[in-house]
């Protein structure tokens, strides 16, 4: 049997009793620390394309390389360089993770 409170849903169990809550999914997330989720766009980007986790995410948060460039205080010449390693040194994907609020994890390769 099911009970309906707003967006909440209880699922009883054969006793009668509550056993389940299902919540919408972004209730889910904002609840739950999960700093290495990485939506499924950003994988598309990254299959479909060709490109570097780096260059999916700023394509997904909608941002240029020039505003990118601009948070971390380079050229956008010199970040183009950065998002296009397929391999990029820890320190730079630090400070790009840092420029786009994401964790290194999200923007690692492996």
């Amino acid at each position: 049997m099911n009970a309906h409170t707003e967006n909440v849903q209880i699922i009883n169990g054969p006793d009668g009793a509550p056993a389940y809550v299902v919540i919408p999914y972004q209730d889910y997330l904002a609840s739950h620390s999960a700093p290495d989720l990485i939506p499924n766009e950003v994988v598309g980007i990254v299959v479909n394309e060709d490109t570097t986790m780096v260059a999916a995410w700023r394509r997904y948060l909608g941002l240029t390389q020039a505003q990118v460039a601009e948070r971390i205080g380079i050229s956008q010449s010199a970040y183009a360089q950065q998002e296009a390693a397929r391999k990029p040194r820890l320190p730079t994907l630090e400070k790009i993770a840092t420029a786009l609020g994401l964790t290194v994890e999200q923007l690692s390769e492996e």
